[in-house]
Parts: structure tokens; C-alpha cells; sequence
């Protein structure tokens, strides 16, 4: 029988905007946020009362960032955050919010909402600031579970120069109705969890901002960042509009155009 996974009823049904805690606004981010905030705009055009980002990222535009990154000469100064919240807020007339410091395990209570959000998205380049995400929401799950707020999934995308993935999982259990023709499942594993050895065995150490847009393409392909954004996203909209999952992730390699989808279940 096939293994299907749906939404919590807070997605199917919200009274209010989904709220989400976006991690990380660098190749992957920049990208994402755009990606976001088309969803947003799709929702509201159905009907739905679309989404609440808090964009959080701590660093500052480069000229290095130029061309991979989606920002422009003049935003070089501006913190990325800032530079990317502005722009959809005046394209899109939303009302989101930047945060120009780090999401942090050890802080939460010192960031809006607590730290809390319904899905978090993370598109961080370090295995430590992943693993203090699982720990946050570790602690956020047993804190908050009737807060309208309250976590429910993270999104995690990470990449090397031509590889990339993303990985969906539940932060709590997510109830599920009895269906006849599928088999609905209620946990979906965390990155950290399933990838845990992965993540820790293939960590560099190595998370030094580049000196040079020539670096920085050595490290990561031009169109990895977008590829890799837009099909994460679309694995949002399917689970926000049809309420429901047969895939939780995928596997991409841009060397071939591979990609290989992670079954739910």
C-alpha cells in the first residue's frame, strides 16, 4: 500500500498566516525567500491567509555575493536579511520580518515569537548550526504544544559545488486520518536524525565566507542555489495546497540532472 503523509490541521485549515522561520538568507536563502514569497502571494490568491516569514541571517552583502547570490550593487553594505525582506515586502506588499542575528538554541526566548514557527527552513552552510536547530526545536516541541505557533516541520536544504538535497520531517507527531487506499504516515525523521552520521562525517569545519566570487563558484555551482531552492519550495506548496506527501525530499545532481526522490514512509 502506498505510503502517504498528511498535513497537520493546522495547514489545511489556518485561521491565520502560516508562520516560518527561514534560516539562513546566503546562495540557498536568497533564493528561497523569492520562492516563499510567491507561494504567499499564490495562497492569498486562493483564498488562504498566506504565510509570515522571519527571515534570520547575520551577515552583511558583499560584492562577492553578486551574481549567485540575488542581490545587487546597491545593497552591497546592507545586511542580507534586511536587503531581501525589503524587496518582498514592496513587491509583494507583505509584512515580513527580518532578523539580522543568528538563530540560536541558546536565545531563543530573546527572538520574536520565541523562536517558535509553524514550519522552519533552514539553508545554512554548517553542521553545528543544523544540529542547534534540532535542538531548538527539540525544546520548542515540549514547550508549546497548543501555541498557535507551535512547530511542525523543518525544511532543511544543504548543497556541495554540484549535489544537493532536501529533507522534510515532522517535529512532533502529526495526527492522521484513516484512509482505505493509502497508508498515512504520522512521523516523518528529522535530517538530524536520519543524516545525523552523514552530516557529522562530512563536516569540514570549513563555513569562511569566500573572497572571491571565483571562490565561492569553486565551492558551489551558479545554478545549484536556485535549482535546489525552487524544488524544496515546491515540496512546501504541495504540502500547503493538496495537504498531502507522497515524497518528503529529494536527492539532486546537476553534474547529470539527476534528482532522486525521498519516499514518505
Amino acid at each position: 500500500m502506498k505510503a502517504i503523509h498528511i498535513a497537520d490541521q493546522l495547514l489545511i485549515n489556518p485561521t491565520n498566516p502560516i508562520t516560518i522561520n527561514l534560516i539562513g538568507a546566503g546562495g540557498t536563502g536568497s533564493h528561497m525567500v523569492m520562492a516563499l514569497a510567491k507561494i504567499h502571494a499564490s495562497l492569498m490568491a486562493l483564498g488562504h491567509p498566506g504565510l509570515h516569514v522571519h527571515l534570520y541571517d547575520d551577515d552583511v552583502v558583499t560584492e562577492f555575493n553578486k551574481g549567485r547570490q540575488l542581490f545587487a550593487d546597491a545593497e552591497v553594505g546592507l545586511h542580507k536579511s534586511v536587503a531581501l525582506i525589503n524587496r518582498v515586502n514592496r513587491f509583494w506588499g507583505a509584512n515580513w520580518k527580518a532578523v539580522t542575528w543568528k538563530y540560536s538554541a541558546s536565545g531563543l526566548e530573546k527572538l520574536p515569537s520565541g523562536g517558535k514557527a509553524n514550519i522552519f527552513v533552514t539553508c545554512v552552510d554548517s553542521v553545528p548550526a543544523r544540529f542547534d536547530v534540532a535542538e531548538a526545536l527539540k525544546r520548542l516541541a515540549k514547550e508549546n504544544r497548543h501555541d498557535r505557533d507551535r512547530p511542525l516541520y523543518w525544511l532543511d536544504c544543504g548543497n556541495t559545488q554540484l549535489t544537493g538535497q532536501a529533507v522534510l520531517g515532522t517535529v512532533t507527531v502529526v495526527k492522521q486520518p484513516k484512509l482505505e487506499q493509502y497508508c498515512t504516515v504520522d512521523t516523518l525523521p528529522l535530517v538530524t536524525e536520519e543524516f545525523g552520521e552523514l552530516l557529522r562525517a562530512a563536516d569540514t569545519g570549513d563555513d569562511t565566507p569566500s573572497c572571491s566570487a571565483a571562490e565561492a563558484l569553486e565551492k558551489q555551482d551558479l545554478f545549484i542555489n536556485p535549482t535546489l531552492a525552487n524544488e524544496a519550495a515546491s515540496l512546501l506548496w504541495k504540502l500547503l495546497k493538496d495537504h498531502n506527501l507522497f515524497y518528503r525530499g529529494f536527492f539532486k545532481n546537476m553534474q547529470d540532472y539527476r534528482t532522486e526522490g525521498i519516499k514518505v514512509g
